[in-house]
């Protein structure tokens, strides 16, 4: 079991209040969003994709043909 400190405890005050002030100018500017080509921002996205589908269906038909061979 802990030990019991002895110390007494002082009595809350009342919180102080705190002004924060506006900065003088604003943080960031707005910036307006532009009109973006996904197909050609991302193409060598879909390269990749289709390279991954051919090397699974490789995989998935190796893995058959040996299923076939030694079982």
């Amino acid at each position: 079991m802990a030990k019991k400190s002895r110390r007494a405890y002082r009595a809350t005050s009342a919180p102080q209040r705190v002004q924060i002030s506006r900065p003088a100018r604003p943080l960031a500017t707005p910036i307006e969003a532009k009109e973006v080509d996904f197909t050609q921002e991302y193409h060598y996205v879909l390269e990749d994709l289709r390279r991954i589908a051919i090397i699974a269906v490789a995989l998935l038909a190796l893995l058959v043909v040996l299923a076939l061979v030694i079982g």
